[in-house]
């Protein structure tokens, strides 16, 4: 059985932002609800920053925290120390759980790190340029095909306009999608 692909879930500011302070910068319920159905039933990879600024593990998924801190555990999560590890716990979860991808769901490091790695991105542009001090890594738009764009104003929930963007990375010398 072929290993279950990288999935990237990320939101993103026009200038690359993804957050500041170990928080999020925007208010965009959609984008977390979206967040949710595209992460329900499915291993979830988030370094510990991460799992900390949420403070839990999510309901409904497996949460593999990556931390270099050996001595690190927490109530209803799989640490792992490095990524391979990480990788291996995530797709054995997923296996287990009869997922279709394992999630990578932040921080920094850890987008720049399975970048190179990931089938897919399901990114949600937003559509601002707060202060941040931490970025979404360069990745190469070459490498990906964009297969699907949904546009969605500011509102009552969402206090930007941000568009939704599923890319899934080109097979090697095809240009299909994975």
């Amino acid at each position: 059985m072929p290993a279950l692909p990288i999935v990237i879930i990320a939101a993103v500011a026009d200038n690359g932002v993804i957050g500041n302070d170990n928080r999020l910068v925007w208010r965009l319920r959609t984008d977390l609800r979206r967040f949710r159905a595209l992460t329900l039933g499915r291993p979830v990879l988030m370094g510990r920053k991460t799992f900390l600024s949420i403070g839990r593990p999510l309901p409904g998924r497996e949460s593999v925290v990556l931390t270099r801190d050996s001595g690190f555990s927490a109530n209803g999560v799989h640490v792992a120390n490095d990524l391979p590890a990480a990788l291996v716990l995530g797709r054995e979860l997923g296996a287990a759980l009869g997922a279709d991808a394992v999630m990578v769901a932040g921080g920094a490091d850890l987008y720049a790190q399975t970048l190179p790695l990931a089938a897919r991105l399901e990114l949600t542009r937003v559509h601002a340029s707060p202060p941040g001090d931490a970025v979404f890594p360069y990745w190469d738009p070459s490498d990906f095909n964009l297969c699907r764009e949904d546009h969605h104003p500011a509102s009552a929930d969402d206090e930007h306009a941000f568009s939704f963007e599923r890319w899934g990375r080109k097979s090697a010398g095809s240009g299909s999608t994975t």
